[in-house]
């Protein structure tokens, strides 16, 4: 039986092989271009896909705030509002909770990739991972070779800088880009924030986690080291409220994707220890990653209140959400030796999956006057919708192409509709377990079909096929039950990767 959902109320204050496709105004070079769409950007009298945008002053354009936690779960938080009241009875996340009651939770919320690099590729360019090339960290061959039945595609790590990215297409309208945290697209200099449309970086670079640790020093050349012994955490939170104190007269795009809670796992000592004191509840049992949660909860809490404290809260959208399924989860595809940090019960697998413990993911929308209060939407989003939606609530102008979808008639109305058939996802190398010959997942890809998804496994090309609506555990494989919608699935995704060119791996 689902946990009953918290009382609403205030937190605490604190490639492919070949090269990639352009993504630009056709027939233009990329300076001329640009400028083009900055001109008729700021032109343009109604938001992109022909919504207005709505909360906040009139003819003032709303300040936009992005928070992304990395590797964390859908269960992950105190409330069950974005998780369909599976919200955990261990960690403590009053901030988000606040975020769920006054704002809209999507339940089926997921994101492009099943780990953090995909994830980032996506939402910065709005197409999905076979227009970028972007599918995992570092190499797809993981593991060893003789393990590995296929030649997985070669994978990109950098975010080509010729793709308009969400950041410029806010810039061209005035926005003041602010990126804080976690980037892992490209190194400065190169394909860093700066390169592809902020205005300031604290901490991003092309690493996947904290180098240095959650302590200061950081030994991150982009965030220079605070007092020995800050936390990581608070330090990219409070450098938040401070850009949001230097830019409050003009819009601005925060966007703050945290390094927690990924490894290492590094907390305060005080939150651990009392964690250490709290009754476990199933595979929630970490103290030391629950303080972690915890202080990225906080994190949010002090975005919040200085929104308040600025009186811009009525005027500002904000999005918590997360690059991928939470560290654990393992032993429910059969790893028992794989590490669980967390675990994404009652979803099956986690990072690194398919399964919905690797890419279905908490989700908040708070935006006032347009996002209901104690919203819940349970229609299936992903990563790729957030760039169509923010050029919306901007006012800007997009690339011609962007795979997905506005989601503001989903916040004005939660029970509405998107016109589109299917979520897809496409993997097509090798994430290594722990151990020679286990995976987290071989070379797949998956599609989301109303209540159906099928996973097809392109080294024997098996599929399996679940209802999670009936069965949100993907326990019951029912290819063989139910041949017309496995078949019919099945035919949409090879269809949809015709249609993005994916490259498939080879036979050795």
């Amino acid at each position: 039986m689902c946990q009953p959902f918290l009382t609403c109320r205030r937190g605490n204050p604190i490639v492919p092989d070949r090269p990639p496709r352009r993504c630009r105004i056709k027939g233009m070079p990329l300076p001329t271009a640009f400028l083009l769409l900055s001109v008729v950007a700021a032109m343009l009298p109604t938001a992109a896909g022909g919504e207005e945008a709505g909360g906040g002053r009139e003819g003032t354009p709303p300040n936009i705030v992005l928070i992304v936690a990395d590797d964390y779960g859908w269960t992950d938080t105190s409330t069950g509002r974005p998780n369909l009241g599976h919200g955990s009875k261990y960690y403590r996340t009053p901030n988000i909770d606040r975020l769920a009651c006054e704002g809209t939770s999507f339940t089926s919320a997921y994101t492009c990739g099943p780990n953090c690099a995909p994830t980032r590729a996506c939402l910065m360019s709005g197409l999905y991972t076979p227009r970028h090339g972007v599918y995992t960290v570092s190499s797809g061959a993981r593991g060893r070779e003789k393990d590995r039945k296929l030649i997985p595609v070669k994978n990109r790590t950098t975010l080509d800088p010729s793709y308009v990215t969400l950041a410029e297409a806010l810039k061209a309208v005035g926005y003041t880009n602010v990126h804080l945290g976690k980037w892992h697209l490209g190194s400065p200099g190169q394909a860093g924030p700066l390169e592809q449309g902020f205005d300031f970086n604290f901490g991003g670079n092309h690493s996947g986690s904290p180098r240095g640790g959650y302590f200061s020093p950081y030994k991150n050349p982009q965030l220079a080291d605070g007092p020995k012994g800050e936390n990581l955490t608070d330090r990219l939170a409070e450098e938040a409220a401070g850009q949001i104190r230097r830019h409050r007269d003009r819009p601005f795009f925060i966007y703050l994707p945290f390094y927690a809670v990924h490894t290492p796992i590094q907390a305060k000592q005080e939150l651990k220890t009392e964690y250490a004191k709290r009754p476990a509840h199933g595979g929630h049992n970490n103290p030391a990653y629950a303080a972690m949660v915890e202080t990225m909860d906080a994190g949010v809490g002090r975005v919040l209140d200085v929104l308040d404290e600025l009186k811009l809260t009525k005027n500002t959208l904000v999005i918590f959400t997360s690059d991928n399924g939470g560290l654990g989860g393992y032993k429910s595809i059969g790893l028992t030796k794989n590490k669980n940090i967390t675990d994404n019960a009652p979803l099956r697998g986690g990072k690194g999956c398919l399964y919905e413990g690797g890419v279905r993911v908490p989700m908040v929308v708070r935006y006032p006057g347009v996002a209901q209060p104690e919203g819940i939407c349970h229609e299936p989003v992903i990563t790729v919708d957030f760039y169509p939606t923010l050029a919306a609530v901007a006012k800007a102008k997009t690339p011609e192409q962007l795979d997905g979808e506005n989601l503001l008639p989903l916040l004005r109305d939660p029970s509405a509709k998107l016109d589109r058939d299917a979520l897809y996802w496409h993997f097509p190398g090798y994430l290594q377990a722990y151990g020679p010959g286990n995976w987290r997942t071989t070379p797949a890809g998956a599609i989301r079909a109303g209540k159906w998804k099928l996973i097809e496994f392109f080294e024997d090309e098996r599929v399996e096929l679940y209802n999670l609506d009936a069965d949100l555990g993907e326990q019951n494989d029912l290819a063989q039950a139910e041949p017309d919608t496995r078949d019919r699935l099945h035919k949409m995704l090879r269809a949809w990767r015709d249609e993005v060119e994916a490259p498939m791996p080879r036979r050795k």
